[in-house]
């Protein structure tokens, strides 16, 4: 079976064609991405609109390049599975829409998936062994950061989530605090690395806290006092964003460490799945690994070109959705799409 993915939850465009054979495994026949992030830094951030236009431009010529790149044709394609929420409403509906009229053409079925559920299963994509359930699971990204309990397919369990920012909003906020290009996150991480985390003693929200919950609102008001301190954002010295930069890190990476380790010991699991964009993060994988390693735990993470928005982790959720239930598979004409959705209220996929 072959299912063409489609993800348009923000400012990515991302098509792909899995492959899924008779013995349950999963390949990735061709895959296509393209990155608004060049338009939208002169903003700061996601302008929706311009986002929308954007899918429109450009996921037709995508299309064709994945199915070209698959060595097929469109015909050969069995299903298509697509983004329907969460995410921008008018982006959700670009991928939403192709799908629909797709599928129509092919006289082939769709599936709609949870934007996080394709994260969240990324990293069993291409793992040589199987995982199999249960496992903890860390969701964490720029709109995310979840720690759940994953005993199957659609069972997830929310143990932790952030009471306020999400762990790569408060990477974005202390990247501008510091100067540095949106997005922020990768450029607050290859700062750090050059700085001395000992500089600054930023707090570390809820580390003590009994539950599995997150805030990284406080950390960030820290790090704008302490810019402010030194001048604002325009008077600070190389070493000094650095510095900041590396101390900001190493508090975001204990907090989300301690808690993932937490989590696995609560609930007497051995795998940790972290998925999301700010899993690519070198300090935030190298402080987990060591953590899980004291306690016998083993970290799987998607391959890096995967922690991002993608189409084929939505191809291989519906892949598996598929599997699991062939009837959740439909030529429907009407279509809706999920702007907000919260991950344990997924009781069914809609088509």
């Amino acid at each position: 079976m072959r299912v063409l993915g489609i993800e348009t939850s923000c400012d990515e465009t991302g098509l792909a064609i899995v492959e899924v054979s008779g013995n349950n495994s999963f390949e990735i026949k061709g895959q296509a991405l393209y990155s608004q992030i060049a338009m939208h830094q002169n903003y700061g951030g996601v302008v929706p609109e311009l986002a929308s236009r954007d899918h429109i431009k450009r996921i037709i010529p995508l299309i064709n390049q994945v199915v070209k790149d698959s060595g097929a044709d469109l015909h050969s394609i069995d299903a298509i599975a697509y983004t329907q929420g969460p995410g921008l409403a008018g982006a959700l509906l670009v991928g939403t829409s192709v799908a629909k009229a797709l599928g129509m053409a092919l006289g082939i079925p769709t599936i709609g998936i949870h934007h996080l559920e394709g994260h969240l299963l990324s990293p069993l994509l291409g793992q040589k062994n199987p995982l199999e359930f249960p496992f903890i699971a860390l969701l964490v990204s720029g709109g995310h950061t979840q720690l759940m309990l994953v005993k199957g397919l659609g069972q997830y369990i929310i143990l932790g989530e952030t009471l306020d920012d999400a762990a790569g909003e408060a990477f974005d906020k202390t990247a501008k605090l510091l100067g540095l290009p949106y997005p922020g996150g990768p450029q607050v991480s290859a700062l750090a690395e050059s700085g001395q985390s000992e500089r600054f003693n930023f707090p570390r929200p809820m580390l003590h806290s009994k539950d599995l919950d997150f805030s990284f609102a406080g950390l960030k008001t820290a790090v704008l006092t302490q810019v402010k301190k030194l001048g604002g954002t325009e008077n600070l010295e190389p070493s000094a964003k650095a510095d900041i930069a590396a101390s900001f890190v190493a508090a975001i990476t204990e907090v989300i460490t301690e808690k993932c380790i937490a989590a696995l010991n609560t609930h007497e699991q051995q795998h940790l799945i972290v998925a999301g964009g700010v899993g690519a993060n070198v300090q935030l994988r190298e402080h987990l690994n060591h953590a899980c390693e004291l306690i016998g735990a083993k970290v799987h993470y998607p391959p890096l070109h995967l922690c991002t928005d993608n189409g084929a982790m939505i191809a291989f959720a519906g892949a598996m959705r598929l599997a699991q239930n062939p009837s959740l598979a439909t030529s429907s004409r009407s279509f809706d799409v999920r702007p907000r959705w919260p991950l344990d209220q997924l009781d069914e996929i809609s088509a």
